[in-house]
Parts: C-alpha cells; structure tokens; sequence
C-alpha cells in the first residue's frame, strides 16, 4: 500500500510539474489562445438600449471550466487608467441576450463606477457551445463563475471586491452560484426566477405532482427520440406570436418586450425560436437553491410589487440568513418593469448595494 501511494504521488508531483513547466513558458495571451475557441462576434452596436458617453465599451471572450469560450461586452467606466476598480458580471433573462437586459444594467453600473461584464450564457447568442438552446443548471452556474474567474485575472480588477447581478433566470442561477463561489462578495438577483421550481411545479406551483411531471418527464424523453432520429433538436419557440387575445398578463407583458421593438433582438431565444424543447430535462432534476441559506456573503432580491413571479423572490429570501441579506419589493412595478423601464428599476438602491459590500 505504502508503495502504490508513493508512486501514485511520484506521478502526480510529474504531472504536476510539467503543467507547471508548460504554464510558466506560455503568456497569459497564448494560455487564453489556446483555451478557447475563436468566436464570430459583431462589433457593431447592436444593443436595444442606447450607448452611454461616459463608458467605454468592448467586446471579450473569457471560458468557463467546461471548455466552453463566453462572449461578452465589458464596459468600463472612463477616465480610470491605472486604478483597479470593483466589477461586477451580469446575465439574463432567461432566454435573453448581452444586448437586451444584462447590457442595460451593465452599462449603468459602469456609470455608477464599476467595471462590469454583461456575458451571453453557454449554448446561446454569441458563446460558444453545442447544440445550441440549451439550458442547464450546472452549467449556466458555472458561467458566472467563469466570469469571475475572467474579472479576478484582470490587471484592472481588484479580485477581492467582485459582485454579480442576474436578472429573471438568471437571479436563480446567481443566487447558486454564490453559494457555491466564495470569491463572490455580494450578488442581486433582479425579478428573479426558480428555474428549476416553475419547471417542475408550473407558475404558482399548480403542478406541483408526481402525475404532472412524469407526464412532462414523458413529453420531454419521447422528443428526445423524435431529436435522435432525426439528428436535430425541436425548438419550443420563444414568445407566443402572435398574442392569443385571453393571454395571462404577464405573457402580454413578455410579448411587448421581446416582441417589439423596444427589446427585439434577432439572438435572442424569447425574441424569436425559443429553447430547445428538451432543455427542461435538467431543471426537472436539479433544484438550483438548495443550498442559498449557506450563503455568507450580501445578498440583494429586487422584485416587482405586481410580478407574477414575486413569491420566488419572497420563498427565497425567507431561507437566506445573515443580516447582510436584503428584500427590495418595488411598488407598482410588474416583471418586465425591472427589464428597462429606468423610472421602475431602483439602480440607484442597486448601486448603493454594491458601493456598501464591494
């Protein structure tokens, strides 16, 4: 025994000192080269918000710990050269794009002195990851700690005062992903959803049953042998269009966001043909909360006073501890009120948040 651990450790201290080896004769330039994959990415504006003169905007790539290469658009604030400022990393909506939601609030918290990272998730927009469309829990969690894998390696960056914002889907998968990243100093999770909780109980928890999801789990496994066969994935599609006239308001609510041209964009999933049917697979599986009430850093919920979704917000923060854990409730705002409308979204408390923790 004694014999095969020491071998064993001789073989790992020899891997271990020629990935050492091999690191330190390559830059951090050609490390990221040959890390990830080269992405066809617009330079062009294309955002459904206008561009702010007081920031400075680029786009980057950066790799989660999957192998998949990220595209984001960095905004930071200007006249800052030499100093290493907080930062913080956005996504979302679910089903979104950096140059819808995530790109908005980027910008005005670069405005507000932060360097921030608006990123498409793994599967969608301009990332990287095949198929395409999907969603996972484990994954799009990982992507926010990709990113902060990529603001903590900047030159710019202080590693120690870095934050994360996410927004409708996206707030759930933030909110995991701090509690598992300790490098995370305060999270806000905006009109956030429970990924995983509507898709295996339904809106409001109306199918919350055993009969109700095997017969989804039913649904989703015969897709995938309909995909299989025909080497391809069904799309679910995005925003019911056109709008059935008895349509719930919050579905009218997506639709006069998505839809038109206040926040159509041609990449976006909701805007056009939707996820892949079978994404739900694994937010059946996977509820992404379990362990908020671990969470040790800050913890802002920011939600709609009229939201359909505001009992995610409210049921999660009934489980987070610690008095650096905060409920924003905004009066009068629906959900889709926290995606743009600048009289609604409370960017100044948001910032005040990041200003306090970071």
């Amino acid at each position: 025994m004694n014999s095969f651990i020491k071998k064993s450790g001789m073989a790992l201290c020899a891997v271990s000192c020629l990935a050492g080896c091999s690191s330190a004769q390559q830059t951090p330039e050609e490390i990221q080269d040959t890390m990830e994959e080269k992405l066809n990415l617009t330079e062009q504006w294309d955002k459904v918000f206008p561009q702010s003169d007081r920031v400075n905007h680029t786009k980057v790539t950066f790799h989660n710990r999957y192998g998949i290469t990220l595209a984001a658009d960095l905004y930071i604030p200007k006249d800052v050269q030499g100093k290493k400022l907080p930062a913080i990393a956005v996504c979302g909506p679910f089903g979104a794009v950096k140059e819808q939601v995530s790109g908005l609030y980027a910008q005005q918290l670069a405005e507000y002195g932060y360097l921030t990272l608006a990123f498409d998730p793994s599967f969608t927009g301009e990332s990287g990851g095949t198929p395409r469309n999907v969603a996972s829990p484990d994954i799009n969690t990982e992507d926010f700690c990709a990113a902060v894998d990529y603001l903590s390696t900047r030159d710019d960056v202080d590693p120690e005062r870095i934050g994360i914002l996410g927004v409708c889907g996206w707030g759930g998968f933030a909110l995991n992903a701090a509690a598992v990243d300790t490098r995370i100093k305060a999270t806000v999770a905006a009109t956030m959803y429970d990924m995983s909780r509507v898709t295996a109980n339904g809106y409001f928890d109306a199918d919350d049953n055993p009969d109700a999801r095997y017969a989804l789990r039913s649904r989703l496994n015969a897709q995938r042998t309909e995909d299989y066969r025909e080497g391809t994935y069904a799309l679910a599609g995005g925003v019911v269009d056109p709008l059935p006239e008895d349509a719930p308001q919050f579905v009218k609510d997506y639709y006069a966001y998505y839809k038109t041209e206040r926040g159509y964009h041609p990449r976006s999933l909701n805007s056009n043909a939707g996820w892949n049917v079978t994404s739900p697979l694994s937010l059946l599986n996977m509820p992404i909360l379990t362990y908020i009430g671990e969470i040790r850093s800050a913890v802002l919920l920011v939600h709609g006073q009229k939201a359909h979704s505001l009992y995610f917000s409210q049921d999660a923060f009934k489980r987070l501890q610690g008095e650096n854990k905060e409920l924003l409730i905004v009066p009068g705002a629906s959900h889709t009120d926290l995606y743009d409308n600048r009289e609604k979204i409370p960017f100044e408390a948001i910032g005040q948040f990041f200003d306090r923790y970071l």
